[in-house]
């Protein structure tokens, strides 16, 4: 990449390990896979996130990263917008909201630069929706939302819809899927279903579990929830959940997790990923845990009702009715049929390699990065 490429400077939470926030993991991959442009990104001090051909500033402070950063560590990132070293365009990540909207807009005006803005997780409300979003082109990354905002008013012409992408990944052997089960206290030679959302913003955990119930019968299989925390309310949540469970008489079936460093060694060993929710609120649209079961060849199952739904474009996942029976019978049929697993986990590995890899998303970008930049 030549040193007159046009200069990139990404604003988001900061860029580093560990690679547990989908908008940090979203920068991550797209700076090291555009080619035409050259990336900056915003780091803790004294951080390295060790990624090649992209320029780190050490902006944030010492603090460890955080799904919300402090207001000292935003305040730093203003005055880097607005005092320090230019770049050709800036590009927003971070859900719409006044705070960083306002700032954002601001710092824009004051240095005179393009900008555009990935919605990486779309507000509950979208009254005030189109007030946030301050930049020249605005980026949303599902169908769903493009409809979202185009109600709200914002102009056909400021829009442009990019797909999230995962890096690829490879199925582990079945051995190490195995020694990855006994070292968890996962059951062996049980059916696995994995829940990897959050427990406190939506009724999906509880859907899982509701419908685990009614399988544990037939099915003789293992839930586990693969959870983090992102909020305090997590805690309480996890209880209540629990104490569901054990209504159900599924609470010796039922497995807590927390948040894992080998979630992708969990992926990969599970029968069927699920994530029957009735919203995504702070999650991303099309959710990046979902897409790299998929790239592990794992069937994946959710629900109508979120955008989610729209990785099943292609029979690439199942989206059921959001449900309890639908969701308990979609995974019934799944953990009893081998060969409809197999199938559908092929049609998931095709569809993540095919559309949601980091190559096909950088090329988006850089058009849009063009269209402004010329």
């Amino acid at each position: 990449m030549s040193n007159t490429s046009p200069q990139i400077l990404m604003v988001s939470k900061p860029v580093a390990p560990p690679w547990n926030d989908s908008s940090k993991n979203l920068v991550r991959d797209l700076s090291t896979h555009i080619t035409r442009h050259r990336a900056t990104v915003l780091t803790h001090e004294g951080g390295d996130p060790g990624l090649t051909g992209v320029t780190c500033e050490q902006v944030y402070g010492r603090a460890p990263a955080r799904f919300a950063p402090a207001l000292a560590s935003n305040a730093r990132v203003f005055l880097r917008l607005v005092a320090g070293r230019p770049h050709d365009l800036w590009h927003f990540f971070f859900a719409p909201n006044p705070r960083s909207s306002a700032a954002g807009a601001f710092a824009s005006a004051i240095r005179r630069k393009p900008t555009v803005q990935t919605v990486c997780s779309a507000p509950r409300d979208s009254r005030e929706l189109r007030r946030w979003l301050f930049a020249d082109r605005v980026v949303v990354l599902s169908a769903s939302t493009e409809v979202r905002l185009l109600a709200a008013g914002v102009p056909a012409s400021r829009l442009r819809r990019i797909a999230p992408a995962v890096a690829p990944l490879e199925p582990p052997t079945e051995q190490a899927s195995l020694s990855l089960r006994l070292s968890l206290g996962i059951p062996t030679g049980r059916p696995l279903v994995v829940y990897p959302g959050v427990l406190e913003f939506s009724a999906g955990a509880e859907y899982a579990i509701r419908a685990h119930a009614r399988l544990i019968q037939d099915c003789d299989a293992t839930l586990v929830l693969a959870c983090r925390a992102k909020t305090p309310r997590a805690h309480a949540s996890e209880l209540r959940l629990r104490a569901l469970a054990g209504e159900l008489g599924a609470g010796d079936s039922t497995l807590w997790l927390g948040e894992l460093p080998q979630i992708h060694g969990l992926l990969a060993a599970a029968d069927v990923v699920t994530l029957p929710a009735d919203t995504l609120y702070a999650k991303m649209d099309l959710p990046l845990v979902l897409i790299e079961a998929m790239m592990l060849g794992k069937p994946v199952l959710t629900t109508q009702t979120t955008a989610a739904a729209e990785l099943s474009e292609g029979d690439a996942a199942l989206a059921v009715p959001f449900d309890v029976d639908a969701v308990a019978s979609a995974l019934g049929r799944l953990l009893t049929d081998p060969h409809e697993r197999a199938r559908l986990g092929q049609r998931a590995r095709e569809a993540a390699r095919s559309r949601f890899h980091p190559s096909i998303m950088a090329t988006a970008y850089e058009k849009v990065y063009d269209e402004l930049l010329t």
